[in-house]
């Protein structure tokens, strides 16, 4: 019995030794050290914020990312931050009906439909099929698009300006409202509901 057990140790011990010597000669061999499997990943911990994956895992965990880290995502795409206050202004002013200043919401169906900014595109990343006939052309000609989602931890209209940008538009032309759509009705600003230029506008409320 005791020879039995001997023997079956002894093979296991020199299968598993032929095992790693055969890991460490091959070129596509396993990095042992390495943890192929982070648990602890944060949206601020991806690289240039080009991580698909990673980043829509941190959509759906509410504690994967702060307002700050995705403002520090925006910065490191080479795009750039507006206020509520600049968001206003360039709702307000005459270029907006020129087609030189566009909106672009970048949130889903549902979303979109209860309420966005009057006047504004659609472009949902996940589905830009669906949208770009619409929306491209129009930020290819405008000298500013705004976009933007919920805002808070939300990175909608930071994937959304980073597909945009990879389609061609430069980068210089786009700005993400980080405050979104939340800020923007907090502020009792103008909010349309249905499809675009529907002209059904919520009745306005004022700020707290």
């Amino acid at each position: 019995m005791r020879s039995v057990l001997f023997e079956s140790l002894l093979i296991a011990a020199v299968g598993a030794f032929l095992a790693f010597l055969a890991n460490a000669m091959s070129p596509r061999g396993l990095a042992l050290g390495r943890n192929y499997f982070p648990g602890d990943r944060s949206l601020a911990a991806v690289s240039g914020g080009t991580n698909r994956v990673a980043t829509a895992i941190a959509r759906t965990n509410a504690t994967a990312g702060t307002p700050d880290l995705v403002a520090q995502q925006v910065r490191a795409e080479g795009l750039r931050l507006v206020d509520a206050n600049q968001m206003e202004t360039l709702f307000r002013d005459p270029r907006g009906e020129q087609g030189l200043i566009v909106f672009v919401d970048a949130r889903n169906d549902d979303h979109y439909q209860e309420g966005h900014i009057p006047g504004a595109y659609q472009l949902d990343h996940f589905y830009p099929e669906r949208y770009l006939a619409g929306t491209l052309p129009v930020c290819q000609t405008a000298e500013q698009v705004l976009i933007y989602c919920n805002g808070g931890t939300c990175d909608d209209s930071l994937q959304t300006a980073i597909f945009l940008r990879d389609a061609g538009i430069p980068r210089e032309r786009l700005f993400i409202y980080a405050g979104g759509m939340n800020e923007w009705m907090a502020k009792g600003l103008p909010v349309e509901t249905g499809a675009r230029k529907s002209g059904n506008l919520l009745p306005a409320n004022k700020p707290k």
